[in-house]
């Protein structure tokens, strides 16, 4: 048995000995006694900026541990390392009949497969777009030279959306099953750094990413698993509302009676096809914005003041929101520390923005989504009625940028004022293709438009220099999240159609890279369950 201490609390210039030491005098032990110690958990309190603290727990090893743990039972803050062993529910018969399909190879889908695999029901995964690294090339196909590829991008192919990204990695989900410690296991076991283990706020980056997607990918293989890419599933085969196979869109059949849906919150014309075949979904609500960018040395300073750029603290992030008075909330998304803002459209026609960080996090600007909460209320007319405003917004914005992908871009000092940007100030677009200077008041519907307005200011008094003139609003953010949710029960399978079991963003179930993992798995377990 190992003790975790927690809130230990050290300066952010402590020396080498200075964790040892204070966990030491917490036990109350001679030096001799500490066998080894871990970091399970480490955080920034920056909320003084003239003395940042991080906040420790440690996992200890000691001579006599369970006397120690008797004489210091009263503390709240030692106690017993919790076991935070990922365990399957159960192992595929040794006669498998027919093998279960994952649509999708985000984080949810290749969690699910994971799973599947490794408790031997050798999965089939299949996925519309390419590789991960030809994804990458056709990715800045549309960056570079303006050429979309429908099937293959930010939305499609191998690793999801959360490939670009920032690769965030933490939740506020429950997970009493642990199921989150696997997934960063996992990644550590792919490539990932060691400190994502411990780190308050773990993230990787779109570079590790690619490596981490393709280790993983080889994993599961070696488990049997099957990868199928450029086969995007175009019809169920329904039999009595149960599902019985997929049809790809070359024609070919695949037998199955469970399917888990893992299609990420892009999958447009999968949602088409889902209503048509009945199966039960209904319109969810969901933001819609722009991307605001600011030097990143601005929200470092305010930040953290005098201890701005410290290797500990890295580049500071913010979290906002405001509840306008019209009754709607105006709030950062997505934050990209030191990051770009990109193009993430996946459709003809229509442009998207979105935010990405590498690793190293060490762009000149910061940015993040400036998004307002709306409701099927905002978009009446049925459960597919979401996409079809959030096109809307999409092509309203392809316009306004020359109808070339470029993204239409303000000012903020011109935004609060009402008036077009004519030229740059001190923040420079990081977004490619690149964006035309103008006026968004009609890139998002009125009330949008007077929630950032009056959600600006507001900021102002945050962090000093949020509502800058010369910060950058890009438009348009629109997939924040699905607009859809495919309805599922206590078991998993969708209300109506059994044998499907809707999972992760594209269902409405999760939002960002670990909570849709840690959906996938879930998911994965009712399958299992289901086929003993």
């Amino acid at each position: 048995m190992m003790l975790r201490l927690t809130d230990i609390r050290l300066p952010l210039e402590h020396d080498a000995d200075a964790l040892r030491n204070a966990v030491i005098q917490r036990l109350g032990l001679d030096a001799a006694a500490v066998i080894e110690f871990s970091i399970a958990k480490r955080s920034v309190d920056a909320r003084r900026r003239k003395s940042i603290v991080l906040i420790y727990s440690v996992d200890v090893e000691v001579a006599g541990e369970v006397e120690v743990l008797h004489r210091l039972r009263q503390q709240s803050k030692v106690g017993p390392t919790p076991d935070t062993t990922y365990r399957h529910v159960a192992q595929a018969p040794s006669e498998l009949t027919r093998r279960p399909v994952v649509i999708g190879t985000g984080p949810c889908g290749l969690f699910a497969g994971l799973i599947l695999a490794e408790m031997g029901f050798r999965p089939r995964i299949l996925e519309r777009g390419k590789v991960v690294r030809e994804r990458t090339v056709d990715t800045f196909g549309l960056w570079r030279k303006r050429i979309l590829d429908p099937e293959s991008n930010v939305q499609f192919g191998e690793g999801g959306a959360g490939t670009f990204s920032d690769g965030k990695l933490y939740s506020q989900i429950r997970d009493p099953q642990h199921r989150g410690r696997k997934v960063l296991t996992e990644f550590v076991a792919a490539g990932a750094p060691e400190e994502i283990l411990f780190v308050s706020k773990p993230h990787i980056g779109t570079f590790r990413l690619v490596k981490i997607v393709e280790q993983m990918r080889a994993k599961i293989e070696a488990l049997g698993g099957e990868f199928r890419f450029r086969s995007r599933v175009e019809d169920l085969l329904l039999e009595d509302r149960q599902v019985r196979g997929v049809r790809l869109a070359s024609g070919e059949e695949i037998e199955t009676d469970h399917v888990v849906l893992a299609i990420g919150h892009s999958a447009r014309d999968t949602f088409q096809m889902l209503s048509e075949r009945g199966v039960y979904l209904e319109a969810k609500p969901f933001s819609i914005g722009f991307r605001i960018e600011h030097p990143q040395s601005l929200i470092d300073r305010q930040r953290f003041g005098p201890k701005a750029g410290h290797p500990l603290l890295g580049a500071a992030e913010y979290k906002l929101v405001h509840h306008a008075d019209s009754g709607r909330s105006v709030y950062s998304f997505c934050m990209c520390p030191g990051g770009t803002v990109v193009a993430a459209a996946s459709e003809p026609g229509r442009v998207v923005t979105n935010g990405m960080s590498q690793y190293s996090r060490n762009e000149q600007n910061a940015n993040s989504g400036m998004v307002v909460g709306i409701t099927p209320e905002d978009y009446p007319g049925g459960p597919l009625a979401g996409v079809d405003f959030q096109r809307h917004w999409e092509e309203r914005a392809f316009e306004l940028g020359g109808s070339n992908y470029e993204a239409p871009a303000q000012l903020v000092g011109d935004f609060l004022a009402g008036r077009p940007s004519t030229q740059f100030g001190r923040v420079f677009p990081s977004y490619t293709p690149g964006v035309l200077l103008g006026d968004l008041t009609s890139c998002l519907p009125a009330y949008a438009i007077a929630a950032i307005r009056e959600a600006l200011p507001a900021f102002e008094r945050k962090i000093k220099g949020f509502a800058m003139p010369d910060a950058l609003l890009t438009a348009v953010e629109t997939r924040t999240s699905s607009p859809v949710r495919i309805r599922r029960g206590e078991d998993f399978q969708s209300l109506n159609t059994a044998g499907l079991y809707p999972a992760g963003e594209g269902a409405g179930y999760a939002g960002g890279i670990l909570s849709a993992a840690v959906d996938g798995m879930t998911v994965a377990e009712a399958v299992a369950l289901s086929m003993r």
